[in-house]
């Protein structure tokens, strides 16, 4: 008995955005390691906060394929990005991740409304809302660093941001208890 209800197209695209959301876990991995040798104790903690986001969200997926009777495929995670040259720089590239991520999963939302999958339209709803969120999220960093000098913030500044995000990553909620239901 067949019971796999994706089509080979939705199958393919969840898939990879199965692997497409680990490689996200690994660049917040390799720019969270960066930061941390750099002294940014803050933003590290930050960064890697959110390659554990990264990482639910690829369990997502990965649950999703299964629910929906296929088996997803685990494909090899492209290795991680060229260390960043200084913060500002390492948040563009988080910015630069995230848009790429929203655009990938617009990709398969247009593509389950042309196909009338319904159940992975829904699905999908989550993850919309979230790369709204993190596009924001990433904004607002590059905002506050372009406002302590941008690639010519002092040490100073950098510090103040550094502590910032310290206190910042404690007060959001923790993407490891999050569920479809409860993000």
């Amino acid at each position: 008995m067949k019971t796999n209800r994706l089509s080979e197209t939705i199958f393919a695209a969840l898939n990879s955005q199965l692997t497409k959301e680990a490689h996200a876990a690994q660049i917040y991995l390799s720019l969270g390691t960066w930061a941390d040798d750099k002294g940014y104790e803050g933003i590290s903690n930050f960064l890697f906060r959110h390659a554990n986001e990264e990482r639910n969200h690829m369990m997502k997926f990965l649950e999703y394929i299964l629910d929906r009777g296929a088996k997803p495929v685990i494909e090899p995670i492209p290795g991680p990005i060229e260390d960043p040259q200084n913060v500002q720089n390492c948040f563009n590239k988080v910015f630069e991740q995230e848009v790429e991520n929203t655009t990938a999963i617009y990709k398969i939302v247009k593509l389950s409304l042309v196909e009338e999958d319904w159940a992975t339209w829904n699905f999908l709803q989550w993850f919309v809302k979230e790369q709204i969120e993190e596009e924001t999220l990433s904004l607002k960093l590059l905002d506050k660093i372009k406002i302590a000098g941008g690639e010519k913030a002092t040490d100073e500044a950098l510090q103040t941001l550094d502590k910032e995000l310290e206190h910042t990553s404690d007060d959001l909620p923790s993407a490891t208890n999050a569920t479809q239901a409860n993000p």
